[in-house]
């Protein structure tokens, strides 16, 4: 909560996002976080955790929803 000390420093880790991957308005996606390739992430969803590939993702936390068709 140290304002200086945030100033100074980072604690971001880089986000993941793989190829064809589709992301709905307002989903949040936190740090250090990998999105496997194909996978659709729901409008609003608050993704926690690692989503596989080829998947529909939603919900807060986010979840598999099922497998998409390829």
């Amino acid at each position: 909560m140290d304002a200086e000390l945030r100033r100074k420093q980072a604690f971001g880790k880089p986000i993941t996002i793989s190829a064809e991957v589709w992301v709905g308005g307002g989903a949040i996606i936190c740090t250090g976080l990998k999105i496997g390739a194909r996978s659709v992430i729901g409008a609003d969803s608050v993704v926690t955790s690692d989503i596989p590939e080829g998947v529909f993702a939603a919900g807060n936390p986010c979840r598999v929803v099922r497998a998409i068709a390829e």
